[in-house]
């Protein structure tokens, strides 16, 4: 890479960067109040790129390339999601799964989704052309709420359901760095709603970006898509980059082959910058605005924009003692078509449109030390505040429109070596949110090396799924005279809990094995029901009268067969068992939430033909869905092909087959008429690199 000390940026460069502050700039100013905070958080890249472009350089490591790694190697990554510090994988108590960038590449994905397909512990299912449920170890439901996600440090779930709109998370896939999924509970460092387990989406840093990427994309489903990335130095020690990025998917099809008129097309440009302000000190302010619409199949079209903005301070105090401080500001807006109510074929309220504005402010402090040859502590304290306004529909309203929340925390987490090959972590997080007040989420994870290469884990620990707007707030309206609402929230909606049991086992068998074996039992208390309402203007309310356990196990084996060819697979079972509570009632016997495959076989094949010429492969089945009131999604068997072609050193071309084995399938969603089956894509990429 040529040299590049005290370039200035070009002219569509500053352009790009004087466009997107100002949009930034306009998005944070039309929120609510907290001037002041949202004052500081624009004034973030002014404060850090001055002091910073005259400071001392420091030499910068190479960025890993991925696809010269052996199955060694990948054992040796190091992961930050299960500690909050840097540990090699092979070395982490916890059901883990890491998706590299060159996994990501060689696999075809479009999307961030697309991309967690490859995570053998997690259930994908796309219900449309924008919608996907996603889940760890069940509970993968219309309203999936359990699982955690994350996109450098920041949460992304939504309060309205503590749920993730998928459709909403995007990043230019060549800059992910490493997808860190973590199946089990993660509430002792990441907090409410880490109950079944973490997604932890980690971007390249900015000086592993240099230079200019372009690529393209034509097909049949994703009919066009371009990104464009450019990234350089403000000085030595302090890197840039820029991206944007748009797409066009055609609609998915009904069953009957109808098209499902549910397009979606996205843009979405970023910045990021990190500095190394010296040997200890090191700096990153990065920030993304997004915008779109989406055909919605009853009828209309929504719309999606927003933006954030991150910094993070890192100072290491020693070799063995750092310290974070990370404050970011983000920013959602969505308006969707809402259809009428309709309630054992009565039409009770008529459709409308349905908006939602979310303003989050959050401020995480982390600090990890050794404390002596016996222990290895990491602890932290931390602050969010969100500010929603919903506006109604005619059948959908939540009550207050405008609700203000704070949620503070404080964890601690304790590695205690007992033996030279046996330790125990001990830690617990206690956390403040204003619907139940505190809640604790303790855990005990014992490890034992049995080798080098080989760790016996067991764990136990407690989460909780924090109340959201739909569990107290919700009204389901009705027009009718009485009663006026078909289900309303409960304001004694308890936070639902689970205590989880698990036990692994992780190896490098040799230089061509690495595998990865975890069973585990959860038992769930206080989950979400519905109930017939003691109010008479409601039929229903929501409750906490489900109970129950889920039991399984989660495998991964990688296997390379040849110097040129890898084999991957990936098995998981599970099995649901929910129930009312003794004298309670629930209107779908537990049914309504869950919606998982009892079975999951992934194999996954990669293939370097030549120097230049790779062909990879993933086939997947899924056994059926069970779902509430009888209905059921079949299982399905599909695969997916991309062959790669590198004609010379900077350029990339692909030709990728998604879904071959039928022309249309479906993963997601109760049988009838308006159930959306997802088509066979083919499309081509070009990339070029300079």
């Amino acid at each position: 890479m040529p040299k590049n000390k005290h370039k200035k940026p070009g002219k569509w460069t500053q352009r790009f960067l004087s466009l997107n502050s100002s949009l930034l700039a306009d998005l944070i100013n039309n929120s609510h109040p907290k001037k002041a905070v949202i004052g500081y958080f624009t004034a973030i890249p002014c404060l850090l790129f001055t002091p910073f472009v005259m400071a001392e350089a420091r030499p910068l490591l190479s960025p890993k390339n991925f696809s010269q790694m052996s199955l060694e190697d990948l054992a040796n990554i190091e992961i930050t999601s299960v500690s909050r510090q840097p540990e090699r994988i092979l070395d982490a108590p916890a059901a883990v799964t890491v998706i590299t960038n060159e996994d990501i590449r060689r696999s075809g994905a479009t999307s961030i989704p697309e991309a967690l397909r490859l995570a053998d512990n997690l259930s994908v299912a796309q219900k449309n052309s924008h919608d996907w449920a996603i889940s760890a170890r069940g509970f993968n439901t219309e309203l999936g709420n359990k699982l955690l996600v994350m996109i450098d440090g920041r949460t992304i779930y939504s309060p309205l359901f503590s749920g993730v709109f998928w459709d909403r998370q995007d990043y230019l896939l060549e800059d992910i760095d490493r997808i860190e999924v973590i199946s089990g509970p993660g509430g002792t460092l990441w907090g409410a709603n880490a109950v079944n387990g973490v997604i932890n989406i980690i971007t390249k840093k900015a000086q592993d970006t240099q230079g200019t990427h372009l690529e393209a994309v034509a097909g049949n489903e994703l009919r066009a898509a371009t990104a464009e990335r450019y990234g350089g130095k403000l000085a030595d020690n302090v890197s840039y980059r820029i991206y944007g990025k748009y797409f066009d998917r055609d609609d998915q099809a009904f069953g009957n082959g109808k098209d499902a008129h549910d397009g979606w097309h996205m843009s979405q440009g970023g910045f990021r910058i990190d500095a190394d302000a010296s040997s200890k000190d090191s700096f990153t302010v990065q920030g993304d605005i997004y915008g779109g619409r989406e055909d919605v199949f009853t009828g209309g079209t929504g719309q999606a924009n927003g933006g954030n903005i991150l910094g993070r301070w890192t100072h290491s105090f020693s070799a063995s003692s750092e310290m974070s401080l990370q404050m970011y500001y983000d920013k959602t807006d969505f308006s969707v078509p809402q259809p009428g109510t309709v309630f054992n074929g009565i039409p009770l309220a008529p459709a409308g449109i349905f908006k939602d504005a979310l303003d989050t402010y959050d401020v995480d402090f982390q600090h990890h030390f050794i404390l002596n040859d016996l222990n290895k502590i990491v602890w932290g304290l931390g602050y969010r505040s969100t500010h929603d306004v919903v506006s109604a529909s005619p059948s959908l309203t939540f009550a207050p429109a405008h609700l203000d929340q704070e949620l503070y925390n404080g964890f601690i987490q304790d590695e205690i070596k007992l033996h030279d090959k046996l330790s125990l972590t001990l830690g617990t997080k206690l956390e403040h949110n204003d619907y139940t007040g505190w809640e604790s989420e303790p855990s005990a994870r014992l490890q034992w090396k049995v080798s080098q290469n080989q760790l016996l884990w067991a764990a136990v620990s407690r989460a909780v799924r924090m109340p959201s707007r739909i569990d107290r707030d919700v009204r389901f309206l009705t027009t009718l005279p009485a009663p006026q609402n078909l289900l309303i929230g409960n304001d004694d909606f308890k936070s639902e809990n689970v205590v989880a049991y698990e036990l692994g086992y992780r190896a490098q068998l040799g230089p061509k094995i690495n595998t990865s074996v975890t069973a585990f039992y959860n038992e769930y208390d206080d989950i979400r029901s519905i109930k017939t309402s003691t109010n008479p203007a409601s039929l229903f309310v929501t409750a906490n009268d489900l109970e129950g356990n889920t039991y399984g196990i989660e495998f991964s084996g990688s296997y390379q067969a040849l110097s040129w060819w890898r084999l991957n697979l990936g098995y998981r079972y599970l099995e649901e068992n929910l129930n009312v509570k003794p004298g309670q009632f629930d209107l779908n016997n537990g049914a309504l939430e869950t919606a998982d495959p009892r079975h999951q076989v992934s194999l996954k094949s990669s293939m370097n033909l030549s120097n230049n010429v790779e062909l990879d492969a993933q086939l997947r089945w899924t056994d059926k869905l069970q779902l509430a009131q009888g209905g059921t999604t079949p299982s399905y068997t599909e695969l997916n092909v991309r062959l790669g072609w590198r004609p010379v050193k900077n350029v990339q071309l692909a030709l990728v087959g998604q879904n071959l084995i039928h022309s249309q399938h479906v993963e997601y969603g109760f049988p009838g008429d308006a159930r959306i089956e997802i088509e066979r894509s083919i499309y081509g990429k070009v990339q070029w690199d300079f």
